[in-house]
């Protein structure tokens, strides 16, 4: 494996590229400054000097994109401050998440609004891509992880009061089509142009299918499908039930935690042969734990134990709280199931940036930010770029 080297600004990394539609043998990235400069096959390279600096790899993709991260590195987007917090998102930038999104349990509305205005700053500083609200407006009935006693009936002047405190920075929000008003949530966040995601559901497939029919045009996302969601029960279908069929429609995009714990492999396989990687986004859901070893942690207000590398809420109901991966750690599980290369990276690039709206991450193509991930024989980063700047995982 080479070292990784620059010149005026020039980069290049050379292997077998991922695309979006297809790998190619071969291939070099060549990016200058903060943006991919050209994209093609090694004898074509129109800027040859790039060739003797290309660092080498078997894989190249693009930096993965993670709308669901709640921390990492021992640290809590709801808790941690501000440097607490950069040290979660170095540890997955280490593993080749170049773009995230920064999530948060439900809380009571004023310790929300605190937190989200101290995101916020990460945000325009361009350390993420926008905040994830995964509640409060949640059904008590699949709180998951999720205090109770946090949760709120949807309301069009509270989900304002977040958005405000999030200064244009929330991008997505959690929000359970069988709470009263969600409707109201649901509506402020269209006209705010944020995503809705519907989550933590007790809902019948009907009133899924209802709440995704009222959202209107525009992306929506089901959090984590198939955790803390009713399930496609043959007789009495619940919201899984409702989502797969609307992604199968094209009308949404499910997240899935695929790193065995949360789903089985062969799950997570189903769900790409029934709705196609477009409609998938590899999400981490990862918490505190990420990148430490087994112990006690914080998710939210709730005590989280791991054990086994399984993170789940300690006391007697041993809720499963999250994981301790990052998106590469899905990719890399997904393929292993049977997912081709491209539709794991895929699922794990450009279908989130899509949900975000971000035309320049996610993706190899010339004019796009320089998020590059060159990964070995086994799927893992050995060097990571984020804006055109070198993260070196490893050097040997």
């Amino acid at each position: 494996m080479s070292s990784i080297s620059s010149s005026a600004g020039l980069s290049a990394a050379r292997g077998t590229l991922v695309l979006q539609d297809r790998l190619v043998p071969d291939g070099v990235v060549v990016t200058r400054g903060s943006r991919i400069e050209w994209v093609g096959p090694a004898q074509d390279c129109v800027v040859p000097e790039a060739l003797a600096l290309a660092s080498t790899a078997q894989w190249v993709v693009p930096g993965f994109v993670d709308l669901h991260n709640h921390g990492g590195d021992g640290h809590d987007f709801l808790e941690a401050d501000l440097n607490g917090c950069r040290a979660a998102l170095k540890h997955h930038r280490s593993r080749g998440t170049t773009t995230q999104l920064a999530s948060l349990v439900s809380a009571p509305l004023d310790e929300l609004e605190h937190r989200l205005d101290l995101l916020a700053t990460l945000a325009v500083d361009g350390e993420i891509a926008g905040i994830h609200l995964e509640g409060p407006f949640l059904a008590a009935a699949r709180c998951g992880a999720h205090d109770v006693q946090a949760l709120l009936a949807g309301d069009a002047h509270s989900a304002s009061r977040l958005l405000d405190a999030g200064r244009a920075t929330v991008r997505t929000m959690t929000v359970a089509p069988d709470v009263p008003g969600s409707d109201e949530v649901v509506t402020v966040l269209r006209s705010a142009g944020i995503v809705p995601s519907f989550g933590h559901t007790d809902a019948t497939a009907a009133t899924t299918r209802a709440a995704i029919g009222a959202a209107g045009a525009g992306t929506i996302t089901a959090t984590h499908l198939f955790n803390a969601m009713s399930p496609w029960d043959h007789r009495s279908p619940g919201a899984v039930t409702a989502c797969l069929a609307a992604a199968g429609r094209g009308e949404m995009v499910l997240e899935l935690i695929a790193d065995g714990v949360h789903v089985a492999d062969e799950t997570a396989t189903t769900v790409f042969d029934l709705v196609g990687a477009d409609h998938v986004a590899l999400v981490s859901d990862s918490m505190a734990a990420a990148g430490r070893q087994d112990g006690r942690f914080r998710l939210g207000s709730m005590d989280v134990e791991v054990i086994g590398g399984v993170a789940r809420v300690a006391g007697p109901d041993r809720t499963i709280a999250g994981s301790l991966s990052s998106v590469v750690d899905l990719v890399q599980r997904v393929v292993r199931a049977g997912v081709p290369l491209v539709d794991a990276v895929r699922s794990a690039t450009h279908v989130p940036a899509s949900v975000l709206g971000l035309d320049d991450v996610g993706r190899l193509t010339p004019g796009a930010r320089a998020d590059l991930v060159l990964l070995d024989d086994d799927l893992d980063p050995v060097h990571v770029m984020r804006a055109g700047a070198w993260v070196t995982t490893r050097t040997s």
